[in-house]
């Protein structure tokens, strides 16, 4: 996420820990929930936040720990030694994806998985993603700096390339596929060579896939990424919708002339018609009841369009559609 607003140290962290260790305690035995004296750190939620925004640092603004690229790999090194200082069992699966562990008291129950990911969009903020992880292992932390045992094994969860396709949630789920390896990505690398990159096994995806009932529950922390929490003055949300996202290419078909003595009544504007059309999904999202949202962005597939003197003869334009999701 780009230009996030800071956070307030001294009441939003804490608040949002707060939530991710009260759902941790709420399915500890009964016996242990009284007495629990388990604390979440905010202090040193910043010092890790902090000491992460410098991995990766862009002198052009934001941060880039693009997946598969050496601050993406830095980045994960720093991740896996806090894990392990909060007491967790470490593991790269084959997919690239990071798992800490705490096993619970009865085993057999399924797993309460909490986290996020922790590599970025060139240029990102210094939250999207990191807060959500870095806030995982804080709870760790502080159950087991209260030595609070939980029935469910606690998993933190940090998926690998969720900038880049959402890659290591699609291992989990049995979505991504070899065909999918050779595919490049942002770092140059291909999927298949990024996840060997990062210690993972693209030989072996299918041991990555978590079958029905395994996890017991999914909870993740995650930076606002809308503007509506900030602008009420609330601290802490909780998503009501999922965002489906749809996205087509589509290519407006001009012809290249003279723009100074060409008539306006004989020209075939490629640009003219692509700013109508990505007014008009603008306008047709605006007038749906709900929440969704649209846009389009528009380029030249011609270089003549680029050409001082010449119009456009060629305008592709990228049109995402998005809006919650009733199922």
């Amino acid at each position: 996420m780009r230009n996030c607003r800071p956070m307030n140290r001294d009441r939003l962290l804490p608040l949002s820990l707060f939530l991710f260790l009260l759902a941790a305690l709420i399915i500890a035995p009964p016996a242990l929930r009284s007495q629990s004296s388990s604390h979440v750190n905010g202090d040193r939620m910043i010092e890790h936040l902090n000491a992460m925004g410098a991995i990766g640092k862009d002198p052009a603004g934001g941060y880039s720990r693009v997946a598969y690229t050496d601050a993406d790999r830095q980045g994960r090194e720093y991740v896996m030694g806090l894990m392990r200082a909060a007491g967790l069992t470490v593991n790269v699966d084959a997919a690239g994806n990071m798992s800490g562990r705490r096993v619970g008291s009865d085993p057999g129950l399924p797993v309460l998985v909490i986290g996020s990911h922790v590599d970025s969009v060139p240029r990102g903020g210094n939250y999207d993603g990191i807060v959500g992880s870095l806030g995982a292992i804080e709870v760790a932390q502080a159950l087991a700096e209260g030595q609070v045992a939980l029935r469910h094994t606690l998993e933190v969860l940090i998926f690998q390339n969720e900038e880049g396709g959402l890659q290591g949630s699609r291992a989990i789920s049995g979505e991504l596929r070899e065909e999918n390896l050779n595919e490049t990505t942002r770092s140059g690398k291909t999927l298949r060579d990024g996840i060997a990159f990062i210690g993972g096994d693209p030989s072996s995806l299918a041991s990555v896939r978590r079958k029905t009932g395994d996890i017991f529950a999914y909870l993740e922390l995650h930076i606002e990424q809308g503007g509506t929490l900030a602008a009420e003055k609330i601290d802490v949300g909780v998503v009501e919708g999922i965002v489906g996202n749809g996205r087509w290419d589509v290519t407006i078909d001009g012809f290249a002339n003279h723009a100074g003595t060409t008539p306006m009544n004989q020209r075939h504007d490629a640009l003219l018609a692509g700013a109508k059309f990505i007014e008009a999904v603008n306008r047709i999202v605006t007038s749906i009841p709900g929440r969704p949202s649209g846009h389009g962005g528009q380029d030249s597939g011609d270089p003549r369009g680029l050409q001082r003197g010449a119009w456009k003869s060629v305008a592709r334009s990228g049109c995402p559609r998005s809006g919650p999701r009733e199922d």
